[in-house]
């Protein structure tokens, strides 16, 4: 607190009227210094957090956020526009491969769609939703390099890729409310794969996924 007194005290003199704005910016930095310097001696005497943790925070500080590829058939349809609203304010970018309305269509088309704009680059992480979640997940999952998962809750959705790395993440619109269906997006898109054991397992589905068919 002298430190901030001394310095506002000077900064009402005249001739140091110009320094004012810097001297409070310089005592935010003290404090703001001393602050983290409690809280890091508060932290040593706290458990430390999990992997699992640590990576969420990781992803959810640090990372810019991606673009996502969404579609769905007719069935996930109000549940896909539900996602895409949040995602939009939310600040990502959105590929949105459609269907776009509930007039009746095919779901592999839009497994496809959303698979092959992640397989391409062209997005970093896909949402996929049809009635169940299990016929557009099957669909996405042709396509070469896509690691669908269907996931029914957060807990399955952040599993999807901690330990799966999946990339896109399919949803029953029948299934779920729009509200969980925008919980569980926010968990998949704010989760790091957690790598280590996991990797020799993902690397044996790409072997599988490579080897010549008969």
């Amino acid at each position: 607190m002298l430190v901030a007194k001394v310095i506002v005290a000077r900064a009402r003199h005249p001739a140091n009227r110009t320094m004012q704005s810097i001297g409070i910016r310089t005592a935010e930095r003290y404090h703001d210094s001393a602050s983290r310097i409690r809280a890091g001696a508060s932290d040593c005497a706290s458990p430390r957090p999990s992997i699992e943790s640590r990576a969420l925070l990781l992803m959810s500080e640090t990372a810019a956020k991606p673009r996502v590829a969404i579609g769905s058939d007719h069935a996930g349809f109000p549940v896909k526009e539900a996602i895409r609203e949040y995602l939009e304010a939310a600040g990502y970018a959105v590929d949105d491969q459609g269907t776009s309305s509930e007039e009746s269509v095919d779901y592999p088309d839009y497994g496809k769609a959303v698979g092959e704009r992640v397989a391409s680059k062209q997005a970093h992480l896909g949402i996929a939703v049809c009635g169940s979640g299990i016929g557009i997940s099957i669909a996405a999952n042709k396509v070469p390099g896509i690691r669908a998962a269907l996931a029914h809750d957060v807990m399955t959705a952040r599993l999807a890729r901690e330990h799966n790395d999946a990339n896109v993440l399919a949803l029953g619109g029948r299934m779920v409310s729009a509200e969980a269906a925008v919980e569980m997006v926010q968990t998949f898109l704010t989760t790091a794969y957690l790598g280590g054991r996991h990797q020799r397992r993902l690397d044996k589905i790409t072997r599988m996924e490579r080897r010549p068919r008969a």
